[in-house]
């Protein structure tokens, strides 16, 4: 059964009897926790980014992401009004579309003129969230209508690498990426983490349950600790479950968006478990070496080429993905539990890939160098 409050069966058409519906039944991690993320991000009420903002954001976000049926739903709110062109509303929107659109040309610059305009280091944190949010439930509908034959109005074209950093030093000066890799890296923040002593006892418990506490992401996300908490449930809800798709290949997909997104601190996380799980590093690393503007399944496997192709269009912005390439996973033998898995975790990294690119930036640690 799908469940009472499910904003993604509503707007999807699902049927309560079918094998989707089942799919997502099964699911039931990720399903519930996608919907209490939504219900997290707009049930808040604080002053510093109050909900008629998060809702005029949410819409024109979806609609950038050629949404149109979530972008009707937030605007159809009763607190929802359009953003005004004051300096606050003017960054934010600047910021949010940045984000949609290319999140590989966020600065720390732009973290700066959003907190000038009077957002907090709160905001700006839930901001992001809210915009990687969006970029995951439109690409979730999305694929949960293409699971029910109805394609989205995008152009058909083939979706292929994006660009990414080229500066040879982080902003605080240490070594930076310029390639894609499957080492082990660092990840710094620019805007500073939250102290481990600052959260309650409560919330530190929450943190090391996760084992988020010595992360400084983590600690920076958990400037909005439900928001936080309810994107992690989701995230081992998409990745750590049994059954369905094999997890090297759920790991394939979160590299294939990284690799669409120029995020080369999630890709080298990802590509390192898709190369352990699959036993085939030779097919991750070729993936990885894929230069920006080319297509990225060139020379894979029939079955890793129809995912890494069905992954990049849905990666997308707007996503491009088409049924022919629903089907030629269907004769790679993926059933629609598999399909859907294959979905949630491609859609989940439009999320983790634009929080990792907006909010700080990887540097190769020093006992990697030489």
């Amino acid at each position: 059964m799908t469940h009472s409050h499910d904003l993604l069966a509503q707007l999807a058409d699902i049927d309560p009897a079918g094998a989707l519906a089942q799919a997502r039944a099964t699911r039931d991690a990720a399903t519930r926790h996608a919907q209490g993320s939504y219900e997290v991000l707009f049930s808040q009420q604080e002053s510093d980014f109050p909900l008629a903002e998060r809702l005029a954001l949410a819409a024109q976000v979806a609609e950038w992401h050629g949404a149109e049926r979530l972008r009707a739903h937030y605007a159809a709110h009763p607190t929802y009004q359009p953003l005004s062109d004051d300096a606050r509303h003017q960054q934010a929107r600047d910021f949010a579309q940045r984000l949609t659109v290319e999140p590989i040309a966020a600065a720390p610059s732009h973290i700066d003129a959003l907190r000038d305009a009077g957002w907090s280091e709160r905001g700006v944190v839930t901001l992001a969230q809210l915009v990687g949010f969006i970029s995951f439930q439109s690409r979730l509908l999305a694929g949960l209508r293409l699971l029910q034959g109805e394609e989205s109005g995008s152009p058909a074209h083939a979706a292929v690498a994006g660009r990414w950093h080229s500066a040879a030093q982080t902003a605080s000066g240490q070594t930076a990426l310029t390639a894609f890799t499957q080492a082990e890296l660092g990840w710094e923040p620019w805007l500073a983490a939250k102290l481990l002593a600052e959260f309650s006892a409560d919330e530190q418990a929450i943190l090391a349950r996760f084992g988020h506490s010595d992360s400084d992401y983590f600690r920076l996300l958990a400037r909005n600790q439900p928001v936080l908490e309810q994107r992690t449930l989701t995230d081992k809800g998409i990745f750590y479950t049994s059954g369905g798709l094999p997890r090297a290949e759920r790991e394939l997909a979160a590299t294939v968006a990284s690799k669409i997104n120029g995020c080369i601190y999630c890709a080298s996380v990802h590509a390192r478990k898709a190369s352990q799980l699959s036993k085939d590093n030779d097919a991750v690393q070729k993936l990885l070496n894929v230069a920006p503007g080319a297509v990225l399944s060139h020379g894979q496997s029939p079955r890793w080429a129809a995912e890494i192709d069905f992954a990049a269009s849905l990666s997308d912005t707007p996503p491009s993905v088409r049924l022919n390439q629903l089907q030629a996973l269907r004769d790679q033998g993926l059933d629609t539990l598999a399909l859907l898995d294959l979905i949630q975790s491609t859609a989940f990294f439009a999320w983790a890939n634009r929080l990792m690119l907006t909010l700080g930036e990887p540097f190769l640690p020093s006992d990697a160098q030489g």
